[in-house]
């Protein structure tokens, strides 16, 4: 069968598919299904969790916001212990593919991990100004992003339900920035406020630009995506991002800082210590889940459920730190989750209209080998 140049690269995307998911169809649907939930479970799990002890590290009296952006990443050497314990899975996935210098590959992890400590300490920033519920809130912007870079980015679709999630996050997060119980923290000003609004705003555009030239990254440049990849991917960059955060820790003095913080700290030396553990533990639990859906399902998959997780924060930041959740921030919410509907469902008609094209490919070849 002579193959066209319109079928080729949807001959290769299934080569390439049937190549990444190979050791997951020995799998029984229910073991699929519980892999995918224990996936799931961390990312949530790992991201709200990560949230909230950022939230409490500031409330505690913490104050160092490179301290902070340091723990984002330096919890990264967690994520040998996949990397060596799963079967390699580094070979060609097609003929069409070549792998990428060392040399194009370290350009890629340096300049990504420059842009992840930036957007940590964004995040910091904002985080140490917000309560957790209204820096959630915010967060779930990054779809309305998301869908923006990867119009311009990857050349995907700006559709009708797209447009929608746009201009509902975005309703969403103006609620948040004029509401005027602000809901901080008690003592921040509300230039602060402001300040922090910006902050994880912008964080929210940089992360969604990161994951658009990630995937850039993946197609133009690497040209795979199988779970060591994205694996490596995490680790190097988290790697050049902790060196950049802990520059920044010694080149801004809050190293000098930090034992009197731990002396002081409300619940202790040995909470302030734990508190720094175990937030660097949950980020890397997330990203473990985030990771695993990348590989189990997509890229996409993983993102929404991220997004999903956002909406998770506020709710669990409303019982352990009793934020206020005014009739404004319910709103956001409910616009929020509109948003996210909205954008998830056209990935899901997406995701058919792929999966038809696939099947028609996949039959088409199968007619012509008979």
């Amino acid at each position: 069968m002579e193959v066209t140049d319109n079928e080729e690269p949807i001959l290769n995307k299934v080569e390439n598919t049937v190549a990444l998911q190979s050791l997951l169809f020995k799998l029984q649907r229910w073991q699929w299904w519980l892999l995918v939930a224990i996936n799931i479970f961390f990312l949530v799990a790992g991201q709200s969790a990560a949230v909230l002890l950022g939230r409490f590290y500031y409330d505690q009296g913490g104050n160092s916001k490179w301290i902070a952006t340091v723990i984002q990443t330096a919890g990264f050497p967690i994520l040998f212990i996949p990397l060596f314990l799963l079967p390699s899975d580094k070979e060609p996935l097609s003929s069409y593919t070549s792998s990428p210098s060392v040399r194009t590959l370290a350009s890629i992890y340096l300049v990504l991990g420059v842009i992840i400590a930036g957007d940590n300490y964004l995040y910091s920033l904002g985080l140490s100004y917000l309560s957790a519920s209204t820096y959630s809130l915010i967060c779930a912007s990054q779809l309305a992003f998301n869908a923006v870079f990867s119009y311009f980015i990857n050349s995907q679709k700006f559709t009708a339900l797209i447009l929608n999630s746009v201009i509902i996050l975005s309703f969403s997060s103006a609620l948040i920035a004029v509401n005027d119980d602000s809901g901080g923290p008690s003592g921040v000003s509300k230039w602060k406020y402001f300040l922090g609004f910006l902050a994880t705003l912008g964080a929210s555009a940089i992360y969604s630009l990161l994951l658009s030239l990630m995937q850039l990254s993946f197609q133009k440049v690497i040209k795979k995506e199988t779970f060591s990849v994205v694996l490596e991917m995490q680790i190097f960059t988290s790697l050049v991002a902790t060196c950049v955060s802990v520059v920044g820790l010694f080149a801004s003095g809050e190293w000098k800082t930090l034992h009197g913080e731990m002396q002081s700290f409300g619940k202790g030396s040995v909470s302030y210590v734990l508190t720094l553990v175990w937030t660097a533990v949950t980020w890397q639990v997330c990203s473990v889940g985030v990771v695993g859906l990348i590989f189990v399902v997509s890229s996409l998959f993983s993102n929404v459920i991220s997004t999903v997780a956002l909406a998770v924060s506020p709710i669990a930041a409303v019982i352990v730190f009793h934020d206020k959740m005014n009739g404004v921030k319910i709103i956001a919410m409910l616009l929020a989750v509109w948003g996210f509907a909205s954008y998830t469902y056209q990935n899901y008609l997406d995701d058919s209209k792929l999966r038809k094209a696939q099947s028609n490919v996949t039959e088409t070849r199968n007619n012509s080998v008979c």
